[in-house]
């Protein structure tokens, strides 16, 4: 990262690197693309651990039982010389703070920015998941964030059973008409509705233009945050240098 002299702000212009921990293939390339967008200058690192979610959905979604393995992948991502580490997954997102601990390099959790911007937009607040493991979390952070800032804010959580598991398994369009009915009903009962997991963006393009605009989703707000938490780290870097 370097200064432009003339105007004074800062751009990401050197070689990145972005570690990001999955608990699922599906992540992997929309992030990736995200970014490419973002940080053309990013190489990314991927680290995916698909058996982690159905432990999860075994044990009743206990992170307990996943946290070291967890922290052994933010290890290796700091090994491997990363410069931020994006945590991909909401259901695991607790794990975030014991990553924070355990290496230098930031960790952003992939739900943060997302739920600061819902908190920030409404009082009435839909969460959508298809997966409860997940639910839990987000709305666990949801209702933190609201209490911190005072708003008042009530949710409207629901889970589209089975449209995980089929999306898993191929099938898009019938995880696609398993989830749109759910989210046209909160669009419409809500004043925002915070998508629980990545892979629910995709049925968007289904709903009309004016229910689109209520929905968040955390994959680009997330990559948007590591943007940011980059350009913190490399303004500060230039501040040390300036001082010598």
């Amino acid at each position: 990262m370097t200064r432009d002299r003339l105007s004074g702000k800062r751009k990401i212009d050197d070689k990145v690197t972005v570690a990001v921990i999955h608990t699922s293939p599906l992540t992997v390339d929309p992030i990736k693309a995200l970014v490419a967008e973002l940080l053309p200058a990013a190489d990314v690192i991927n680290f995916v651990d698909d058996s982690i979610l159905p432990q999860l959905a075994r044990n009743g979604g206990d992170v307990s039982e996943v946290e070291q393995r967890l922290l052994s992948y933010a290890g290796f991502a700091a090994q491997v010389g990363a410069d931020v580490i994006l945590n991909a997954c909401s259901s695991v997102g607790e794990v975030v703070a014991a990553m924070r601990e355990k290496v230098s390099v930031p960790v952003v959790r992939i739900d943060d920015a997302m739920t600061d911007e819902a908190i920030r937009r409404g009082t009435r607040i839909g969460v959508a998941a298809t997966r409860q493991t997940t639910l839990a979390p987000t709305l666990a952070m949801l209702r933190r964030k609201a209490e911190a800032a005072g708003t008042g804010a009530v949710f409207d959580a629901r889970v589209a059973n089975d449209a995980f598991d089929l999306l898993a398994a191929g099938d898009r369009e019938g995880h696609d008409r398993a989830l749109a009915e759910m989210l046209d009903e909160l669009a419409a009962a809500n004043d925002i509705v915070v998508l629980a997991q990545a892979s629910m963006a995709r049925v968007l393009p289904s709903l009309t233009e004016e229910k689109r605009d209520k929905f968040l989703s955390s994959p680009r707000l997330a990559v948007e945050r590591v943007a940011r938490v980059l350009d913190d780290a490399g303004s500060r870097r230039t501040e040390e240098r300036d001082q010598w």
